[in-house]
């Protein structure tokens, strides 16, 4: 039995993955910010002949500050592709300096009137987005505090007019920024998170769903609209022959039978499904549809089941009412055709019948003799116990069936030969009910195998079928075969060819393998004689 693993994780990530997504590559983004924004800086400050708006008060101190800034962004770039140094250490580093290259460009361009700080913004949100609450607070303080301290030093040093009232509200924007940025990334990550874990659930419960559809006993077939099987069950592979599968099969291709029943059924709902078989040698199966999707271009869900099992449950209710009849019938029949036995044995002891008359009585034995074994028959069939499979190596039993059948009937032990390739087979099988089977098989192909004047005269050969993939023993004997239109009737109640015969023999075999879940028939030997093949239900399926 195969177990179902929940995973805790959503299907082909990892913690490792997790952390990058969380992590290093947010710190990525933001060194690519870096990296352009300061070889713009860079590339303007040096191609300009008139001093820009950025730098206008200290222009070559500007350029040096970008082209330091670039610099940066490029080792940056080296330690975050190698990981290391570890994550913390690296953000605690990069946005520091971003703060303050930004404020040294922004002193060289007359301070927080040239609108340089609003720069700052990026580098807030960035640590509200990758650090934590606290952290992010602290980012944002130090950036209000380098902002104030340009400004302060501005007036001191007379460089130039200083701006306490936009540097005050570029430092609440900073705070503004990081609380912003923190709750934002804070319900992005609880947002990521209760995706993460819907996706596993939703993983789980596929996992589950696709266990519980493959270990079904019934066969489960997809299809679309164009008749392409979209879905197949383990069960329906097997009920349909083990087929080769691709992405592009038809349901015609594996059974045509199947596919015309379907388009029946497309064109009216009310038909009942019709009993089909993949080939001669699988079980008889039992369609039933669904539709599934959208009117437009809706597909059909098939179930297959074995009609096996509801054949073994009719066959159970058809035993309980051939039971109460058989009981009816050794009451009423057995005990005059008894009396009628008796008297005409004794009649046959007169000494004064002639000839004629004791052929008349030899009738009488004869015919209640047959009588009897027809009754007997009837009541071992509705006697019969409800069968107990269990593992079976076929091998060494059959061989010991085999030497036990030649001793009972008093022929060669090289009169019966067993054949079984592989010979590791097992089947699951009533070890009496299918002894009962072969010896009735047996006794009918000795019978009539008694003009072959060479050995063996039963060969039993056993296999692994290619169709389904199941075992199989094939009962041969070289006797003079059954005529095909007679084959069509062999196993019906009370057929028989034979004066002496009930009819009973090979309709009490099917009827004993079919309780066992396995199939008897009849299969023509173009060079003579005959061969009956029981193919019995998968083993490990069973």
């Amino acid at each position: 039995m195969h177990a179902i693993r929940f995973s805790n994780t959503a299907p082909g990530t990892t913690h490792v993955a997790d952390d990058i997504s969380r992590t290093w590559k947010p710190l990525g983004f933001l060194n690519i910010y870096r990296f352009i924004l300061s070889a713009v800086f860079t590339v303007l400050l040096l191609t300009r002949d008139k001093p820009l708006y950025i730098g206008a008060f200290h222009p070559t101190f500007a350029l040096w500050t970008t082209a330091l800034y670039l610099a940066f962004s490029a080792a940056c770039g080296f330690f975050i592709a190698r990981r290391w140094p570890r994550f913390e250490l690296q953000t605690y580093v990069q946005i520091s300096v971003d703060i303050l290259a930004i404020t040294l460009l922004m002193y060289a361009s007359g301070g927080a009137g040239s609108g340089v700080g609003m720069l700052l913004v990026v580098a807030i949100a960035s640590g509200g987005i990758i650090m934590t609450g606290r952290t992010a607070n602290f980012i944002a303080a130090l950036a209000t505090v380098t902002t104030l301290t340009v400004e302060v030093f501005a007036d001191l040093t007379r460089t130039f007019a200083p701006s306490y009232p936009q540097a005050g509200l570029l430092g609440a924007t900073f705070f503004a920024t990081a609380f912003l940025a923190y709750v934002l990334a804070s319900r992005a990550r609880a947002s990521e998170e209760l995706a993460a874990q819907r996706g596993i659930d939703l993983a789980n419960l596929a996992q589950l769903n696709e266990h519980v559809i493959q270990r079904m006993q019934s066969g489960i077939v997809v299809v679309d609209a164009d008749l392409r099987v979209r879905l197949m069950n383990e069960s329906a592979w097997f009920m349909l022959g083990m087929p080769v599968m691709n992405n592009n099969v038809t349901l015609r291709q594996l059974s045509s039978p199947l596919a015309e029943q379907l388009r029946h059924w497309r064109d009216n709902n009310a038909l009942a499904p019709q009993v089909f078989r993949a080939s001669d040698t699988h079980n008889n199966l039992l369609p039933r549809f669904t539709r599934v999707g959208s009117p437009k271009t809706s597909g059909t869900l098939i179930f297959l089941e074995d009609s096996t099992l509801l054949a073994q449950q009719a066959q159970q209710m058809k035993l309980a009412s051939l039971g109460r009849l058989t009981a009816s019938i050794a009451h009423e029949v057995r005990n005059p055709l008894g009396a009628i036995s008796h008297a005409g044995q004794l009649l046959s002891e007169s000494p004064q019948l002639n000839a004629g008359d004791k052929r008349l009585t030899e009738i009488i034995q004869t015919q209640s003799r047959r009588m009897n074994a027809i009754i007997e028959n009837v009541l071992q069939l509705s006697r019969r116990d409800r069968s107990n499979p269990q593992p079976l190596a076929l091998n060494p039993w059959l061989t010991n069936f085999a030497a036990e059948f030649a001793a009972e009937h008093h022929v060669d032990a090289s009169s019966v030969s067993v054949d079984i390739t592989p010979p590791g087979i097992v089947i699951h099988v009533d070890h009496s009910q299918l002894q009962q089977v072969l010896t009735n098989l047996c006794d009918n192909g000795l019978r009539h195998s008694g003009d072959y004047a060479g050995l063996p005269k039963i060969e039993l050969h056993g296999g692994i079928t290619r169709e389904s993939g199941g075992p199989f023993l094939d009962v041969v004997d070289h006797g003079p075969g059954i005529p095909p239109d007679i084959a069509l009737n062999i196993f019906e109640p009370f057929f028989t060819t034979e004066a002496t015969g009930t009819g009973l023999g090979l309709y009490i075999a099917r009827e004993l393998c079919e309780i066992n879940r396995a199939r008897l028939n009849y299969l023509p030997i173009p060079s003579g004689g005959s061969c009956f093949r029981i193919n019995f239900s998968d083993f490990e399926r069973s």
